[in-house]
């Protein structure tokens, strides 16, 4: 349970850290040069690390929520999908 609440806490902090530079960015009337660089790779980061993280709890999801998986596939199966899953 840990670890799901450190990913939702690190969802939320590289969320904030996105809506932090993107706010930076539109309100600012001159960024400085020299800023805009580590900007940029900071938001890259934290942009890939919410992708990631949307991307898997879609397909935790859609592994509990897909009926016809868990009605017509044998468990060998199921246990086998789950491993393509993560």
């Amino acid at each position: 349970m840990a670890t799901t609440k450190n990913s939702n806490e690190s969802y939320q902090k590289n969320y904030a850290k996105l809506q932090e530079i993107a706010q930076k960015l539109s309100h600012s009337e001159e960024i400085d040069i020299d800023e805009l660089v580590p900007m940029v790779d900071e938001a890259t980061r934290a942009y890939q690390l919410c992708q990631s993280r949307i991307e898997a709890v879609e397909a935790a999801l859609n592994k509990r929520l897909d009926p016809e998986k868990e009605t017509n596939e044998p468990s060998s199966s199921n246990e086998e999908t789950t491993d393509r899953l993560f």
